[in-house]
């Protein structure tokens, strides 16, 4: 109506490039944006959604660049910002401390927006009954969920009482299953979708939360805000966010030891905390079903295959595949994440691939499938799984070792890099685990070399599995338990990680930049954007309500709803 009216009215067109976006209408939702932009230079918000666009077409540095000048514009986008961030993870190889120093800058201005509590009432006895708090929005069927579960009806309730903020967009009946096993222990469940994070602190404190863990870091809905105010006295974050927050106020961040080794060059604000296997612990999806039979039996060729997100899918790892088809004849690529439902999109995935020397004859491209038993019974089209790099898989690791597709990865000097070397590791897979580019290519080509090696070990992959550490529920949370115990007692002793750090966050407001003056984007003549687009678009960085994705939601981006007050996102 509104756009009948006044045809060049820019909200109404950013807001009818966020609807066919979710709708998976990728170039018309471009061509809005961008219309928008035209209407309006200055309108900073349609610059980070078009930074989301660019972001799930795969096209990072545009989508940073797009980001930064959001930022010029307005300095003070807080979505902007925090997606300015999660983008660079796709593409940093650890080579320097840039993206640590952006995180760094960016949570030392942030944290001024907030007032911060310096004394709380909670009795400093090192040995008493904790009380934990996990905030999240990803309480539904999310990636995040799937790491979250165990650690919900595990917890010894009477020692380390559970009190949930959920800050659930639209709750499902997962949200529903959690919430009941949360109760029946004796744990608490605060809803606090809508609420202002001050507010929520101040139910933190009310809570007596000892122990706060945030599990979103900058993806979708994030409750940092509330986390700058340091409403409880230790302060965690873990499992949704492959870095440092950049935060002062969080003193730890949970990892293990093959996800950041204890020689690790690269930098967090927030002290690392090591579990004794992976910091994760997986639960399977109950609408999984069967595991299939190698499908190289019945088809006569081999077919690796990704389900992860686009951004994930750089130039180079399209090269390391290209090189391993090459070297295993008649084999053939499957990709399927939620873009391909567009034609540019595929064309210009397999225009790339056929420039790497792969046919596009050898390449089937899957939209997202809406039904979690149909994405999950989807493994069953693939033998092998690659993993992605510098950003690995997470969730799409999981899902596809437990329907006994083996996955193929490879370490790096970064911690989203090493993710896929903790999962595989963990299950017992080490020699599926590559150390550089080379032997990822040899691995992935000698495991398709003996089909009949391949078809037993998927019959015997999800019993590894789930007989692994990675989803052995009880014997995770031992590990987790004596962790939160550890930094309690620590806080029993003035012993604060965040301490230090708030102390050198003190730094003169004019010496922080959220956006250097030396890369931040000069778009002076808006048509500009348009024309240096590049085509594909992936939609489900955006976030309007509950994603019905089958798999899991795994929108990342902030702030890309109509009223341009929120964000999107996970694992994958």
């Amino acid at each position: 109506m509104a756009l009948s009216i006044k045809p060049n009215f820019s909200q109404s067109l950013n807001n009818l490039g966020v609807v066919y976006t979710v709708q998976g209408k990728m170039d018309a939702a471009a061509s809005m944006i961008e219309k928008a932009i035209v209407a309006n230079p200055t309108y900073a918000e349609a610059y980070n959604n078009l930074g989301v666009l660019y972001r799930d077409a795969g096209s990072i540095s545009l989508a940073v660049e797009a980001y930064e000048q959001c930022l010029k514009i307005d300095p003070d986008s807080r979505n902007a910002g925090q997606n300015r961030l999660l983008a660079m993870n796709y593409i940093n190889d650890g080579s320097d401390d840039k993206l640590y120093e952006v995180h760094r800058d960016w949570g030392r201005r942030f944290m001024r927006l907030f007032p911060q509590y310096t004394s709380w009432e909670n009795i400093k006895d090192p040995e008493r009954p904790l009380v934990i708090g996990y905030v999240s929005p990803d309480y539904f069927t999310h990636s995040v969920s799937y790491f979250i579960e165990a650690p919900l009806i595990y917890h010894d309730y009477a020692n380390y009482k559970v009190v949930v903020y959920s800050a659930v967009v639209k709750a499902d009946a997962k949200t529903s299953r959690f919430r009941d096993r949360v109760l029946k222990h004796g744990g608490a469940w605060r809803d606090i979708y809508g609420i202002d994070e001050k507010k929520v602190a101040s139910m933190v404190r009310d809570d007596k939360i000892d122990i706060l863990v945030e599990l979103t870091g900058h993806t979708a809905n994030n409750k940092l805000g509330m986390m700058a105010c340091r409403p409880a006295p230790v302060q965690v974050t873990w499992i949704g966010y492959p870095n440092t927050t950049g935060l002062p106020t969080i003193d730890y961040r949970i990892s293990d030891a093959l996800a950041d080794p204890v020689d690790t060059v690269q930098k967090h604000v927030e002290e690392l905390v090591r579990l004794p296997n992976s910091f994760l612990c997986y639960t399977p999806s109950p609408e999984a079903g069967p595991v299939a039979p190698t499908p190289a039996l019945s088809n006569g060729f081999v077919t690796f295959g990704s389900f992860n997100n686009l951004a994930k899918i750089t130039p180079k790892v399209l090269q390391v595949w290209a090189r391993i088809l090459s070297a295993v004849p008649n084999s053939r690529l499957i990709v399927k994440c939620k873009p391909f439902c567009c034609d540019s999109v595929r064309q210009q995935f397999l225009t790339t691939l056929e420039k790497l020397g792969l046919e596009s004859l050898r390449v089937d491209l899957l939209p997202l499938i809406l039904l979690n038993h149909d994405h999950m019974q989807a493994y069953s089209l693939m033998d092998i799984s690659l993993d992605t790099f510098p950003y690995a898989g997470t969730t799409t690791t999981c899902e596809s070792l437990y329907m006994g597709v083996p996955c193929v990865t490879m370490g790096g000097s970064v911690h989203a890099h090493n993710v896929g070397v903790s999962l595989l590791k963990t299950v017992g897979l080490n020699n599926l685990v590559a150390t550089n580019e080379d032997e990822y290519v040899d691995l992935a080509v000698k495991l398709a070399s003996d089909v009949t090696a391949l078809s037993n070990l998927r019959m015997r992959l999800r019993n590894l599995m789930s007989k692994s550490p990675l989803c052995d529920g009880s014997k995770f949370i031992r590990g987790l338990e004596s962790a939160y115990r550890k930094m309690w007692r620590r806080y029993c002793k003035d012993d604060v990680p965040s301490l230090k750090q708030m102390e050198l966050a003190q730094v003169p407001p004019q010496q922080q930049q959220v956006v250097p003056e030396e890369i931040a984007v000069r778009i002076t003549e808006p048509k500009k954007v348009i024309s240096t687009f590049a085509a594909p678009i992936k939609a489900n960085g955006f976030y309007l309500g509950q994603c019905s994705s089958a798999k899991t939601s795994n929108a990342e981006e902030n702030g890309a709803l109509l009223n341009q007050s929120r964000n999107s996102g996970k694992l994958s």
